[in-house]
């Protein structure tokens, strides 16, 4: 059994910065895709970014592209997500996933585990 736990939101102005970071148990994450999703309120969960196993490839969708890096420190179970420049459209429940076998892919379903999210807000 994997948990994850995200850290990092908060409330920021529009223009600023934020760091997200998401921290698995157990010993299997530095063998499995990670991605961050988000949920604004009363809209669908979105793909945000991806990245492999080995951290050696991301994927991000084109809203944050430029923006926000996603990256991972297998020696410490932790993926991160940098949130800059961002928009009053960012605002969401950002969440953490963990896919147990299988690329790292921007499909939500195949994802295994899920962390409990965490809210980001930006004020205009």
């Amino acid at each position: 059994q994997v948990q994850l736990v995200e850290s990092g939101g908060g409330l920021v102005q529009a223009g600023g910065s934020l760091r997200l970071s998401c921290v698995a148990s157990g010993r299997t994450f530095s063998t499995s895709a990670m991605g961050w999703f988000r949920q604004a309120p009363g809209r669908e969960r979105v793909f945000v970014a991806t990245i492999r196993a080995s951290g050696g490839s991301t994927t991000y969708a084109d809203s944050v592209k430029g923006r926000f890096t996603i990256s991972r420190d297998n020696a410490k179970n932790t993926v991160y997500l940098q949130l800059n420049s961002l928009k009053p459209e960012d605002t969401a429940v950002y969440y953490c996933a963990l896919r147990r076998f299988g690329l790292a892919s921007t499909n939500q379903y195949v994802y295994d585990y899920w962390g409990q999210g965490t809210q980001v807000t930006v004020s205009s």
